[in-house]
């Protein structure tokens, strides 16, 4: 690989892991990056050496925020085992459905959640405890570690925006720990999908590990900086990752 593109490409990786630390979204930086350092890469191998790199980051900012606040275990435990198996699932199954299938999709769901946090502004900025009860802990669970970690391992863009919007939103979690049980679930999905990558031989390890590297450095500074500036730093992170999410998304649907 040219020393430009490689560079780039860990200067893309380091990014996307503070991203993905705060509130989630890396991918939207680093599997670009990648494509594009990388344009003879065949697409299941940009996205095993992807899930390689982001799984490195993902478990940092997660024990970077379980070492430094206190984390609802009997939520994110569940809901990270059950995104190891349906992440999985996902990943078995990506590429029978075409992308631009789901665009419109996911981009209905990411505009809906850049209303939803901004008409309601105390949204994760202060915790709820009354909203977390067995019954929304149950559906969090499901939908947290089953349909989103499905969604990731099918395709992935916005995956752990969408986690810390479903424990603020179902179970009343401030976004700092929202974020922090995302993390936690979002290291499960991709384990799950890496798991079903690599087996079918669709990781280049090499440079997955150099990106991987990177990551982790980004994903360290990220959850730390998250932890130091509150939710409300975390909410106005989330807002311009959603919109440059719905910016990305609408141009490969519409424009590219």
């Amino acid at each position: 690989m040219d020393p430009g593109a490689l560079t780039t490409l860990l200067v893309a990786a380091t990014a996307a892991g503070w991203v993905d630390a705060v509130v989630g979204g890396g991918g939207l930086l680093l599997l670009p990056a990648l494509l594009i350092a990388a344009p003879g890469l065949a697409l299941p191998v940009a996205l095993g050496t992807n899930k390689f790199a982001a799984i490195a980051g993902t478990a940092t900012a997660a024990v970077t925020y379980a070492r430094r606040t206190k984390i609802d275990w009997r939520l994110a435990g569940p809901a990270a085992g059950l995104a190891v198996v349906m992440a999985g699932v996902g990943a078995a199954l990506a590429g029978m459905v075409p992308g631009r299938a789901y665009r419109p999709v996911v981009l209905a769901v990411l505009v809906a959640v850049a209303l939803f946090v901004t008409l309601r502004p105390r949204l994760g900025v202060v915790a709820e405890p009354s909203k977390r009860t067995g019954g929304r802990v149950a559906v969090a669970v499901a939908v947290a570690g089953g349909v989103i970690a499905l969604y990731d391992g099918l395709i992935g863009p916005g995956t752990g925006t969408f986690l810390v919007l479903t424990f603020t939103a179902l179970v009343g979690a401030d976004f700092v720990h929202g974020s922090a049980m995302a993390k936690l679930v979002n290291a499960g999905t991709n384990l799950g999908a890496l798991v079903v990558f690599a087996s079918a031989g669709h990781v280049w390890w090499t440079l997955g590990a150099a990106m991987a590297a990177c990551n982790v450095l980004g994903a360290a500074v990220g959850a730390r900086m998250a932890l130091r500036r509150g939710s409300g730093f975390v909410r106005v992170v989330l807002l311009v990752v959603v919109l440059a999410l719905v910016t990305k998304l609408g141009y490969d649907q519409w424009l590219a």
